[in-house]
């Protein structure tokens, strides 16, 4: 569940179980409880007695030793109990050899692997994120390897909901062909060819209507009721995560719309829509505008107008969110949005504000004190 915490642990408590009866192990800030492996362990149980309370990353990679395989990471996640505390890290080497690791100062949410925004920005390691969760290879086109996977549903959504950084800020290849550039697009993209056409209906619609007024209000009622769009589309199509299909086809299309952003979350030229996906998605809008308004054209273009400015602002907001240093107000809303990605996915729909977050009671609550628990 969402907002389940896993315990964390000093150093001297993982220390202390360091015999046959109860045997713990380090990587980096993962703390596994390997007890009931002891004898089952090929080498021998006396080889993991040697580290017991210990970390074990480096000699896990030793060749010399025995260079562990990617099935050996593969047994130790189902031992996985919880992460060591602030003062309890390991050497960089070993935290850079890690399974999970993180350098948290606070409880970690199992379901993301995180306990704070600054995690978002963590530099994932490429090479040991794929050994480990056997999911994407971020130095490779994306797009194909999900395309041509056996992924379950239930192993897919775990995974791209542990977010992960692409390193350098760039964006991680997605296509790898002559696709690539259209999947990409610049905030300010959104502004420069949105805006014109907002501005030149707005003025058709208000000579049309005649009312400057009635003008402002039919306007007014589109951006209050894009707001509700916003959320409803991000609930309910874009975290459709219950009802997708379990097959390669919904997972692509999942993947596509929205589950890249969860998977890398900093990836700034993927934070807006892109054009072609906007008119797609704004298409059945025009015709529901002027289904509704039957009775006035021009008031329907005035309603289009206000939604269509309102998705703008929430296009911009977004990427402010995740990108800028803002006044207090969107402060809070950044540090409210973020928590959606880092703590609970499944909470927090509303990104220019928490209105209808509140309406439907999927506002978020603030994450369990640091320390605490697991619930």
């Amino acid at each position: 569940m969402p907002g389940r915490v896993l315990p964390t642990f000093t150093a001297a408590e993982v220390e202390s179980h360091n015999n046959a009866k109860s045997c713990y192990i380090t990587i980096g800030r993962n703390v596994y409880d390997v007890t009931d492996f002891v004898e089952d362990h090929p080498g021998g149980g006396d080889l993991i007695l040697d580290y017991a309370g210990k970390d074990v990353a480096e000699i896990m990679k030793d060749e010399i030793s025995h260079e562990h395989s990617e099935a050996a990471y593969e047994i130790l996640t189902e031992y996985h109990i919880g992460f060591l505390g602030p003062n309890g890290a390991a050497s960089s080497k070993a935290k850079a050899s890690g399974v999970e690791t993180n350098d948290a100062d606070g409880p970690v949410y199992q379901t993301t692997g995180m306990s704070r925004e600054e995690d978002l920005s963590v530099e994932t390691d490429y090479s040991q994120d794929f050994k480990t969760h056997k999911f994407l290879d971020l130095g490779k086109p994306l797009f194909p390897q999900l395309w041509y996977s056996t992924f379950s549903k239930e192993f897919y959504l775990e995974q791209i909901h542990r977010p992960r950084h692409y390193k350098g800020g760039q964006s991680a290849p997605l296509f790898g062909n002559f696709l690539e550039p259209l999947s990409k697009t610049a905030w300010w993209v959104v502004p420069m060819i949105w805006l014109p056409p907002v501005f030149y209906g707005t003025a058709v619609g208000t000579a049309g209507l005649g009312d400057p007024i009635a003008a402002t209000a039919y306007w007014c009622g589109g951006v209050f009721l894009w707001s509700l769009i916003e959320y409803l589309m991000h609930r309910f199509l874009f975290h459709i995560d219950k009802w997708l299909p379990d097959n390669r086809v919904g997972l692509t299309l999942h993947f596509l719309l929205h589950g890249i952003h969860h998977y890398l979350p900093m990836d700034k030229y993927r934070l807006v829509m892109p054009p072609t996906l906007f008119v797609i998605l704004a298409a059945p809008f025009w015709k529901l505008a002027h289904t509704v308004f039957f009775y006035d054209w021009f008031a329907a273009v005035q309603v289009f107008c206000g939604g269509v400015f309102g998705y703008i602002c929430y296009d911009l907001t977004h990427y402010f969110l995740h990108h800028r240093n803002l006044p207090l107000y969107y402060k809070e809303l950044k540090k409210y949005h973020l928590q959606h990605h880092y703590a609970d996915f499944e909470n927090g729909f509303g990104v220019t504000s928490r209105f209808w977050d509140r309406i439907f009671g999927t506002e978020l609550e603030a994450p369990p004190p640091k320390g605490s628990k697991a619930q």
